[in-house]
Order: structure tokens, then sequence, then C-alpha cells
């Protein structure tokens, strides 16, 4: 099948290519390279560059590349903290890139559609795990955004009849060897943790220790970007069959984050120094999710099921790559 990758040169678009191209799909990647490297788009996927919010642009790629089966859409904006600062980059613009996509998927007959959203759509859980069916009270406008997005899919079904999947992700964890995680600045928790373990870094700033939790860090389920690859690709050739889906995923096993840090001085060999800085708005407690209805439904299985797995794939990466795709 042809498919359209949105933010194919970013760190989990870049490798969810190079997963479709191994199982024989004809890719097409674009991507604003705000944030993605073009180093990191598959050879044999073709390439174009674009911001999503340029409807003119967006036209353009698919007056270019016609006949797109299905669309996997990872480009947006993702950062928690920015989000509370800036809440009109995340609010106005992940919205209408999705809306330019979206316009011209049905214009030109597109009958699958992807969506990667989050776990910040869930704040202030009732349960833990937490399922799909969780009530919704977005964490930041970064999830809000993937909220708006999952709603406007949904009156696109209505109306349109294009199916969609919405993938909520818990922690996206974890490297490849030819493609890892890359960030400028880097504000994830795994790579930071591995470029002190480098000594890129003087230590990691652990945000709160007064959480209600055993050590008093945040709980986090951290789940292999492969993983996650397996997933979308299980969700695209189900949505004939099944029809649209809402899945979470995760590993449904949480750690806290000085047990990351414990688990990444194990796998390095290094020492990682850390302190404790002020709580981070929109930071919940716990995020642990609940994947049973997609492993039931589709028979996802991850196959990085312990933490130090996850770990040492990204430190692989990250000690081969110590400056990510910079030469």
């Amino acid at each position: 099948m042809k498919i359209l990758v949105t933010g194919g040169a970013g760190y989990i678009g870049s490798i969810v290519s190079a997963e479709l191209l191994a199982a024989g799909h004809e890719v097409v990647v674009v991507d604003s390279l705000y944030q993605g490297h073009r180093e990191a788009v598959p050879p044999g996927a073709a390439f174009f560059e674009a911001d999503l919010c340029d409807a003119a642009r967006v036209a353009e790629l698919f007056t270019q590349h016609r006949g797109f089966d299905g669309i996997m859409h990872f480009a947006s904006y993702t950062l928690v903290g920015e989000s509370m600062e800036k809440p009109l980059k995340y609010l106005r613009d992940n919205l209408v890139a999705g809306a330019n996509l979206l316009e011209q998927a049905v214009e030109h007959g597109v009958r699958r559609f992807i969506l990667s959203s989050t776990a910040n759509l869930f704040d202030d859980p009732e349960r833990i795990p937490i399922e799909p069916d969780e009530r919704i009270v977005p964490g930041s406008p970064y999830g809000e955004s993937k909220y708006f997005l999952e709603r406007m899919l949904y009156w696109f079904e209505r109306i349109y009849g294009l199916k969609y999947a919405c993938l909520r992700y818990f922690n996206a964890s974890g490297d490849t060897p030819g493609r890892g995680e890359h960030h400028d600045p880097e504000l994830h928790i795994i790579p930071i943790v591995l470029q002190v373990a480098l000594g890129q870094r003087e230590k990691v700033t652990i945000f709160g220790n007064d959480y209600p939790t055993k050590d008093g860090t945040c709980v986090r389920d951290y789940i292999h970007v492969l993983d996650l690859a397996q997933a979308h690709m299980l969700a695209f050739e189900a949505l004939d069959r099944l029809g649209s889906r809402t899945y979470n995923l995760g590993n449904g096993n949480g750690f806290t984050i000085l047990e990351l840090i414990e688990t990444a001085r194990r796998v390095t060999g290094r020492d990682i120094p850390y302190d404790i800085g002020p709580r981070r708005p929109g930071d919940p407690a716990i995020l642990i999710a609940s994947s049973e209805k997609i492993r039931r439904e589709l028979g996802w299985q991850p196959k990085y099921t312990s933490l130090e797995e996850i770990v040492k794939t990204a430190w692989e990466w990250h000690s081969s790559h110590p400056h990510g795709y910079t030469p």
C-alpha cells in the first residue's frame, strides 16, 4: 500500500517509516524539518518538505503524490511544558495542520487515517491502569490539541466515511541501530539521562519528589518505539475489518524517575547524578496504560517488556551517535 507518513523525519515517524518499507509498503514522508532530520528519513521513502500549516503546500503534496491508501499522522508540536507557555502554538498550529491534512485526504479519497495521540489526555485518571474509555481530562494545551484532532476524526468518519485509529502513546522510548531520539533542545527523560552518562550534561533534574508514589517521583509507562510501529501497522490493516478504533499503548508497568535513573546506571555502568527541581506544570503523578484492548482485538504483543531492555537499545544508539544526527 501507499502510505503518507507526516513527521516522518522525526523520532517515531522515521522508525515507523522504516518498518513500513521493510513490510513492503510504499512510503511518502512529509516533514518541515523543524525538529526532524533529513538523515533520519529511510532510503526508499520519497521525501516532501512542507509545513502542514501551509494549506497550499499540503495541496501540492497531494497533487504530486497521488493514490494514498492511508495516512499516519505524527507531525505535531509535542512538548507539554512548552504548550503551557505557548498555548496557541499548540491549540492553533496542531489543529490547522491536522485540518489541512484531513481536507486533502477526503478530497483525494483517502480511506484510512492513523493519529499519533497521547497519554496527556489523562491528567486525572479515575483508574490505573488507564483504559481507552477513561474520562478525558487533558493535562495541557498539547493534550487538548490531540483531543480536538480525535474529535475531528470522529466527525470526518460520520460525514465522509474516513476510517481512523487513535493511538494514545504513553512514554515512547528506545531506539533502533539506525535511528534514534534526537531533539534540540532535548526534553525527554531517557535521552537526558543518557546524555549525563555520556558526560554531555552535568546532572538530571527531577521535577518534583513529593508526588504520591513509592519514592515521590512521577511514575511512567515506557513503550519501545518498535512496539509502537507494530501497533500502527496492525491498526492500519484492521480498519476495514473492525472499523475505527481507539487504543492506549504501553507496557502496563510503571517506573518512577528514580527507578529509571537506577536502571540507566546499571545499563551504562556510569554514575548519573541528579538533583530535585520544582514540579512541572501539566505532569500527573502516575500514567500507566492498559493495552488489553489492542492485545485482545489485534493480537498486539510488545517485544520489549522490561525497562532495562528499552534503555539498553537507547544506550546503544546514543553511545554510537553521541551527537545524534549532527555530524
